[in-house]
Parts: structure tokens; C-alpha cells; sequence
């Protein structure tokens, strides 16, 4: 092997590690939430070129808060299976390095969305990189078991920048929809808790999986998740949607809360409750539903 191939895979394994450090799967379902709600600021068809500008700096937002997370949980991830591989973990970044690469995202984000968009989405992108970092993770994730629900703030917030990147404001639909997203964020993270309660036990985390039993968090579980379909009915009057999305939001909701109860019967009769069967179902219906939030104004009826 030439020194020029060993060089350009060792940058290819840098830039990869570097990539890994913002989270990409987190951030496809940040910005499933970002993009529809844009067609429905706009009632229809926004202009591509604000939607280009908008995916890219919320993208550049999103990752910096992860990158940032990474950074702080160095200490933990290397205890927690599921984190080990993390690239602060195995060396492949340094610290310093992803401090950098950190603040460098945050920075150019911000100034981005100041540039292609306006004031107030620019504003909403560094307040919630500020949110999940500091009142999440610095604060909240490892002194409280409602560490997800208030922390899980910081994940509703690209509604609001689609939302405002649009119209320049933000109105009723939007914090529906904002509500929409935290109400949601329990149930989806509480059954990956369950399925990685030792983990988290090892390291000192009070996740809900770790403090309550199984029974329990099916519960509430089960709240959040009748109370995330009732939310989603209130964008019908609020944002006068149509057949389309009314349709989708009884259905996958419907589906959403069946899953639910299951979990927890399957956890009251001390059989294994298969969380992660919850965590993914949880996914697949904010997808389906944001889907139905764009395609509903592109409709007559």
C-alpha cells in the first residue's frame, strides 16, 4: 500500500470520526420536523432555496449541539456499551479537537441562518444548541430522572425554526407543533432507557429506566403517548388541516398508543417487554406524521 492510499484513509477515517461526532441519525429525525412545517408556514410550496439555506444551517446547529454533547460525556460514554465506540472514546478525536469543531459549528450556523434567513430562526438555532449543552446535558441528564422531558426541549425547537425561517415570526401551528415534539420525546426515549438500564445504572444516570421499574415506565409511557396524539388533533382546528392529515394523525396515533399499551402489558405480566419495538415504532409515527403536515396544504381537501 502507497504512503499517498494510506494518507487519503487516514483522512477518510478522520472525517468519518468527525461526522460520527454530530450524530446523524439524531439528525434526520431533527430535521424530518424542520422541512414540513415549512410547507404548511407557507401553505404550500416554500421557496427551495430557503428551504436549502434552512436544512443547512439547522443541520450545522444540530450537530454542533451534538458535538458539544459528546464532549461532556466523554467520562461516561467509555463505560456505557452502547457508547463505546464514540470517536472520543477511542482517540480517533481529540477533546481539543472536538471543542473546536464544536464552537465552529455553532458559530458558522448561527451566522448562516442570520445571513440566508433572518433574525429570529437564527436566534432559535443557538438557543437550542444552548439548551440541549448547558440545561440538558450539563444540568438536567444526570441529576434528575425528568432529565429527557425538559431536556427533550431542545429537540422541538427546529419546529419553530422551520416555522420562523418562513415567516418571520411564529404563530399557533408552530407551538402546536412544538408541544407535539416534547410530548413525544418521553415515550420515544424512555423504552431506549429500559432496553439500556444497565448502562445507565453503571454510570450514575437517573434515567426513567433505571429508577422506575418496567410496569412504571410503560405507564408513562403510555400518558405521553395518548397525550402526543391529543396534541396532534389540535393542529386540525388550529392550523385548519385537512382530510389528508386528519386521517394520518387518528391512525398512526392510533397505532402509536397500541404499541404503547403493549409494552407495558407485556411488562405487568413480567415477560419482556421489547422496547426498542417502541423506540422505533415512536420514530416511524413522528415521520408519518410530518409527512401528512407536508402534504396536507398541497392538497384541495
Amino acid at each position: 500500500m502507497s504512503d499517498q492510499t494510506v494518507r487519503k484513509s487516514s483522512i477518510g477515517r478522520t472525517v468519518k470520526a468527525y461526522v460520527t461526532l454530530t450524530k446523524p441519525r439524531v439528525l434526520e429525525l431533527l430535521l424530518v420536523s424542520t422541512v414540513p412545517v415549512m410547507f404548511l408556514a407557507q401553505g404550500g410550496l416554500p421557496d427551495l432555496w430557503l428551504v436549502l439555506a434552512t436544512v443547512i444551517g439547522g443541520s450545522l446547529s444540530a450537530g454542533s449541539a451534538a458535538a458539544f454533547n459528546m464532549y461532556l460525556d466523554r467520562d461516561i460514554d467509555a463505560h456505557m456499551h452502547r457508547t463505546e465506540n464514540r470517536p472520543l472514546v477511542t482517540g480517533e478525536v481529540s477533546a481539543r479537537g472536538a471543542l473546536v469543531f464544536s464552537w465552529t459549528l455553532a458559530i458558522t450556523s448561527t451566522v448562516w441562518l442570520l445571513v440566508t434567513t433572518n433574525w429570529l430562526t437564527a436566534t432559535l438555532s443557538a438557543t437550542a444548541i444552548f439548551f440541549y449543552v448547558v440545561i440538558y446535558t450539563m444540568i438536567l441528564k444526570r441529576r434528575t430522572e425528568q432529565n429527557i422531558v425538559w431536556g427533550g426541549i431542545a429537540g422541538c425547537f427546529p419546529v419553530l425554526i422551520g416555522w420562523s425561517a418562513v415567516t418571520g415570526s411564529l404563530d399557533w401551528p408552530a407551538f402546536i407543533l412544538f408541544l407535539l415534539v416534547f410530548l413525544w420525546t418521553p415515550p420515544h426515549y424512555w423504552p431506549l432507557s429500559m432496553k439500556y438500564k444497565d448502562d445507565y445504572e453503571d454510570v450514575d444516570v437517573p434515567m426513567l429506566g433505571v429508577t422506575r421499574n418496567a410496569s412504571q415506565v410503560g405507564l408513562q409511557v403510555i400518558l405521553y403517548a395518548w397525550a402526543t396524539v391529543a396534541c396532534s388533533l389540535l393542529l386540525v382546528p388550529i392550523a385548519d388541516m385537512g382530510l389528508a392529515y386528519t386521517v394520518s394523525a387518528a391512525v398512526f396515533g392510533g397505532w402509536f398508543i397500541y404499541e404503547s399499551h403493549r409494552l407495558y402489558n407485556r411488562a405487568v405480566r413480567g415477560t419482556e417487554p421489547r422496547p426498542m419495538r417502541v423506540f422505533h415504532a415512536s420514530i416511524t409515527y413522528l415521520t408519518l406524521i410530518f409527512v401528512a403536515v407536508a402534504v396536507d396544504p398541497l392538497l384541495p381537501f
